[in-house]
């Protein structure tokens, strides 16, 4: 059975080990260095970073070296982003299942956060995300217990940013009594009709060495929660430890 090597295409392979040879060149390289280190003329080195930057796998800082581009940067986020939703999906669903209420997953990266995954079911839909998380992080559970879970510069840096809208009546719009608020119970934020009337949301941390994200549990309001907001709480911080565990990585202290 043939190998395929047939059909490979030389210059593909050639620009790909340039991009691995900036790597191990500690993620800097001049052309002259990655030349050498694959055996290529300077001119055939040249027309390749010149693709490989027109494309932006590598990038031409001033003073001529090459480093990774944002393009590289992108599929390999991805490409993390992806396992950790595929590691977070059965312990989301065995949540689901167990509180019966939609479950949600948000991420603090490159300066936003963002809701990343929504397990749901037809028998237990999920909550209408009116407005996106952009706009409202300080007024929903997921978004409060991200900004507890961030450096001091980056949560100032963050806020300033993103102005406080009021989106019902009970959404905290004072920066201060926010923070008192986060800060006073960081391993469990609430969102209690501040999102939209009539639901209450429950939130928890899920740290790692280079994660900041959090997993939250909607529901309708009612009446009395005392009783089942410490069962959410004590299902929400069992997942939230299955989940670093699935991970792979140090669990937050």
């Amino acid at each position: 059975m043939s190998d395929g090597s047939g059909t490979l295409i030389q210059s593909v392979q050639r620009a790909l080990h340039l991009i691995e040879s900036v790597v191990s060149c500690g993620g800097r390289a001049h052309a002259k260095e990655l030349a050498r280190a694959q055996g290529l003329s300077l001119s055939t080195t040249y027309h390749l970073l010149r693709t490989l930057t027109h494309e932006g796998y590598l990038r031409r800082i001033d003073d001529g070296s090459y480093v990774l581009g944002p393009t590289l940067t992108q599929v390999a986020t991805q490409d993390r982003m992806a396992a950790v939703l595929s590691r977070a999906r059965p312990t989301m669903q065995g949540l689901r299942d167990e509180l019966r209420a939609p479950v949600y997953l948000a991420v603090y990266h490159d300066g936003e956060i963002a809701v990343v995954e929504i397990v749901d079911s037809p028998k237990i839909p999920s909550i209408d995300l009116w407005v996106g998380i952009h706009d409202s992080a300080h007024a929903t559970a997921l978004g409060k217990c991200i900004l507890a879970a961030m450096s001091p510069d980056d949560r100032a840096d963050y806020l300033a940013r993103h102005p406080l809208h009021q989106l019902t009546r009970r959404t905290v719009t004072d920066r201060r009594a926010l923070e008192d608020e986060i800060d006073s119970s960081p391993r469990l934020t609430r969102d209690d009709e501040e999102y939209a009337l009539g639901v209450q949301c429950l939130a928890t941390p899920v740290v790692t060495g280079d994660l900041t994200g959090a997993v939250a549990v909607a529901q309708r309001h009612r009446t009395s929660h005392a009783h089942r907001d410490r069962e959410v709480a004590a299902a929400l911080q069992r997942s939230a430890s299955r989940m670093q565990r699935a991970f792979g990585l140090p669990q937050s202290a």
